[in-house]
C-alpha cells in the first residue's frame, strides 16, 4: 500500500511523517522533476509505504510543487491520502481538504497539533467534523507523538476499505450549478483520462490550462464551459477563481460554526510569536538582529565549535595517514601504489572528511533557525531587497548557506517555487564566498597584505556579492527577463525545535554530502594525483614540472599573463582548485615548499607584484566552483551542457573582472 501524506506548509508534515516512518525513509527527485520527495516505510507495517508530498495549500499548478503533486495523486493513485491538518489554523487548511475530497480518492483527515487548542481553551468536535465532511478524522499531536498510531491503524483500514470520501457536493447557488454544467459536459472525457469528474470540472471553471489540455475538448464543448462560466461571474460579480474560493471558504466558515468551539480567537502561540515579531521582523531591527545571528552561526561553525571538531578530525586523518604510510613502507609498496594511497586519496578525501563536522554544525544550526519559524522571517524581510534584482524572499536561504558550502546550498534550491527563480538563484550562489576559500585569503593576506588583512577579508567577502548582483541584474535584463512570482508565504507560529527533525536533517544533509560530493572528489583527487605523478610517457617523475599536469598549467599560463600571473605553477594551483578550493593552498605548498626558501618567501617569488596577487585573489574569488559544487549544479539543472555553460559563463566573468582589478591595481601599486 502506498499513502501520500499531503497538508500546507507548516502544518507539522515533516514531524509526523518521522513519526511513522522512523529511519525508514530516502530523500530522492520526483522523476524527471528538481522536487524533492521523500518516502518511507511504515513502522508497524512494512508493505506500506509513505510519500511526503512537499507543503502545497491547493491543487492548482501554479507552482512545481503543486505541480508534482497533482500529477502524483492523478497518477501514481495512492492507496490513501493522509490530509494532515494544523487545528489551531483549521479554516485556511480546510481549503486544501475540499480539494483532495474532490479527488474522491480513500482519505483519512491527521488533525494535528491538538494539544495546542485544548491548552488554549478551544474544541473541536471531531465525530461531527468527520460526519459533515465524510471522511475519517484522527485527532493527534505529531510532535508529542500522540495519536499517531491510532492514525495509522485508521489509515489502513480505509486504505484497505478502498472507502472513498462519502461527501463530494459543497457548493451552492451559481457556482453549483455551474459545476454541475461542466461535470455533464466532460463526464466522458474525464474517465477516457481516468480523471474524477467533478475534480476536473472545478479545475476547468479555475482556468486551469494544463487540465483543458489533457481532457481534448471540442471547440464547441470549450465554448459551451466558456457561456457558463462568463454567466456564473456576471451573476456573482467576481472572476472564476474568486468564485470557487469563496464557495469553499463559505462552506468552511459554516463546517467551523458548528464543529469548532473556540474560547480564544488567538491562541497563546500567536500571542508569543506577535510579541517577538515586533522585534524581530521590525523595520529598524530585521536585519541587523539578523545578522547578528548569523554571525553568531558562523562564529559557531567555523570557531570554536565547529572549529575544534574538524581540527580533531584533521588531527585522526594526519595520525592515520602517518600509521598508514608507515605500514606501506615497511611492506615495501611500490612508490607510484604509496604516492596514490597517502598523497593522493587519504590527501584529497581527508581534507573533505575534515570539512565534514563543519557541515554537521552549520546544519544543526539552520536546522534549529528553520524548525523555530525564524527562517520564513528571513525570506519575508528579504523579499523586498532582492526583488530589486530580481528575485524573491525565498532566494535569500539558499544564498546564505552558500557562505558555508556552496554544495548544499545549491540543493537548497529546491525549496524555490519559480523555475525561473531557481536557475538563476543556481547561476548566483556561486558567486558568494564558501568558507572553502577561507584558507586561501588568509594565507595570501598573511604574506602580502599584513597590516590590512580585515579590509582585503571584507572585499573579497562583498565584491563576491557585488558581482553577483551585478550578474543578478544582467540575467533579469536578458535570459531570465521577467519578474519573480508573487511571494505568497505563511509566518508559522515560533515553536522549540523537534530534537528528533533537527537531528533527522543533519543527518540527510550529512549522508548526502559524504555519498554525492565525496565520491565525485574522491574520483577526482585520484584524477589529480594521477596527473602530478606522472608524465606522458607514463613514467613516475620525481620533479613535479615534468609531470602531465605541470604541462597542463604551461600551456594554459597564456591565457592568464593578461591578469599578471603566468606562472604554471599559480595556473595548476587553479586547476587543483577545482577539486576543492582548499587545494589551492596545499598545491603551492607542494610545489614551492624546499629546504633551501620557506614557503611564504617564495610565494612572494611566484607574483611579480602586489596587483598580480590581487588579480589571482580575484579570479581565486569567482572562478568556477570545485567538483561537488559543479556535479550538483548538474544535478539540479539535470543537463550536463547546461552546467557546462553555466561554468564557462562563470569563469568568464572571473577573467574580467580579474583584468579589470589588475588593471586598476597597476595605477595605485
Amino acid at each position: 500500500m502506498t499513502f501520500a501524506l499531503i497538508g500546507n506548509q507548516n502544518s507539522g508534515k515533516t514531524t509526523l511523517f518521522n513519526q511513522l516512518t522512523g529511519s525508514n525513509q530516502h530523500v530522492g527527485n520526483f522523476p524527471g522533476v528538481t522536487v524533492e520527495k521523500k518516502e518511507g516505510v511504515l513502522k508497524k507495517n512494512k508493505d506500506a509505504s509513505i510519500v511526503d508530498l512537499p507543503g502545497i495549500y491547493s491543487l492548482s499548478p501554479y507552482t512545481s510543487e503543486e505541480v508534482v503533486t497533482r500529477d502524483f495523486l492523478l497518477k501514481g493513485r495512492p492507496d490513501c491520502i493522509i490530509n494532515i491538518i494544523d487545528a489551531t489554523n483549521i479554516e485556511r487548511n480546510l481549503y486544501l481538504t475540499l480539494q483532495l475530497i474532490e479527488l474522491e480518492m480513500p482519505m483519512v483527515i491527521a488533525l494535528n497539533m491538538m494539544d495546542e487548542v485544548r491548552a488554549n481553551g478551544n474544541s473541536i468536535y471531531v465525530d461531527k467534523l468527520s460526519s459533515e465532511l465524510g471522511v475519517a478524522v484522527v485527532p493527534i499531536s505529531a510532535s508529542k507523538n500522540e495519536g499517531v498510531d491510532e492514525l495509522a491503524e485508521t489509515a489502513i483500514k480505509v486504505a484497505r476499505a478502498k472507502k472513498p470520501p462519502q461527501k463530494l457536493d459543497f457548493c451552492s447557488g451559481d457556482v453549483h450549478r455551474a459545476i454541475h454544467s461542466v461535470c455533464h459536459i466532460i463526464e466522458d472525457h474525464a474517465q477516457r483520462i481516468n480523471v474524477p469528474v467533478r475534480f476536473a470540472a472545478t479545475k476547468l471553471i479555475e482556468g486551469d490550462e494544463p487540465m483543458l489540455a489533457s481532457l481534448e475538448l471540442s471547440t464547441n464543448e470549450i465554448d459551451i464551459i466558456g457561456h457558463v462560466v462568463d454567466e456564473m461571474q456576471t451573476n456573482l460579480g467576481t472572476d472564476r477563481e474568486a468564485a470557487l474560493a469563496d464557495m469553499r471558504y463559505e462552506y468552511i466558515e459554516n463546517l467551523c460554526r458548528i464543529c469548532v468551539k473556540k474560547v480564544n480567537s488567538t491562541t497563546k502561540e500567536q500571542i508569543r510569536s506577535e510579541k517577538i515579531d515586533r522585534v524581530l521582523t521590525s523595520k529598524y531591527f530585521a536585519i541587523p538582529i539578523f545578522l547578528c545571528i548569523m554571525i553568531f552561526g558562523f562564529w559557531l561553525t567555523f570557531g570554536p565549535f565547529g572549529g575544534t571538531l574538524s581540527n580533531l578530525f584533521s588531527l585522526g586523518i594526519e595520525k592515520f595517514t602517518d600509521m598508514l604510510d608507515s605500514v606501506l613502507t615497511n611492506a615495501e609498496v611500490a612508490p607510484a601504489l604509496k604516492s596514490l594511497i597517502i598523497d593522493g586519496i587519504c590527501s584529497g578525501v581527508g581534507s573533505v572528511l575534515s570539512f565534514l563536522p563543519t557541515i554537521v554544525v552549520l546544519f544543526f544550526f539552520l536546522s534549529i533557525l528553520e524548525d523555530t519559524g525564524y527562517m520564513a522571517r528571513i525570506a519575508f524581510v528579504m523579499d523586498k531587497l532582492l526583488r530589486k534584482i530580481g528575485l524573491s524572499g525565498r532566494s535569500f536561504v539558499p544564498m546564505l548557506i552558500g557562505f558555508g558550502c556552496s554544495v548544499p546550498a545549491i540543493m537548497a534550491t529546491r525549496t524555490l517555487s519559480s523555475e525561473r527563480d531557481r536557475k538563476m538563484t543556481i547561476l548566483l550562489t556561486p558567486f558568494i564566498s564558501c568558507s572553502a576559500k577561507l584558507p586561501i585569503y588568509a594565507i595570501f593576506t598573511q604574506v602580502f597584505f599584513p597590516n590590512h588583512a580585515v579590509l582585503v577579508m571584507s572585499s573579497l567577502y562583498f565584491g563576491g556579492i557585488l558581482v553577483g548582483i551585478i550578474t543578478a541584474n544582467i540575467l533579469n535584463r536578458t535570459k531570465f527577463k521577467g519578474k519573480p512570482i508573487p511571494f505568497v508565504m505563511e509566518l508559522p507560529s515560533y515553536r522549540f525545535p523537534s530534537y528528533k527533525n533537527v537531528i533527522l536533517h543533519m543527518w540527510e544533509k550529512a549522508k548526502d554530502f559524504i555519498v554525492k560530493a565525496f565520491t565525485i572528489i574522491f574520483m577526482a583527487t585520484i584524477i589529480i594525483w594521477f596527473l602530478q605523478a606522472f608524465n606522458y610517457k607514463f613514467d613516475f617523475v620525481s620533479d613535479t614540472s615534468e609531470s602531465m599536469l605541470a604541462s597542463i598549467g604551461k600551456f594554459l599560463s597564456p591565457l592568464f599573463a593578461p591578469l599578471g600571473f603566468s606562472s604554471w605553477k599559480s595556473v595548476t594551483a587553479l586547476i587543483t582548485g577545482l577539486t576543492a578550493k582548499e587545494a589551492v593552498i596545499s598545491t603551492f605548498r607542494v610545489l614551492l615548499e624546499s629546504p633551501a626558501t620557506t614557503f611564504e618567501a617564495a610565494l612572494q617569488g611566484e607574483f611579480s607584484s602586489i596587483a598580480a596577487v590581487i588579480s589571482f585573489l580575484t579570479f581565486t574569488l569567482l572562478y568556477m566552483p570545485c567538483v561537488a559544487t559543479m556535479a550538483a549544479i548538474k544535478r539540479e539543472l539535470g543537463s550536463t551542457l547546461k552546467s557546462a555553460q553555466m561554468m564557462l559563463w562563470q569563469t568568464g566573468i572571473a577573467w574580467i573582472c580579474a583584468f579589470v582589478v589588475y588593471r586598476i591595481a597597476l595605477l595605485f601599486v
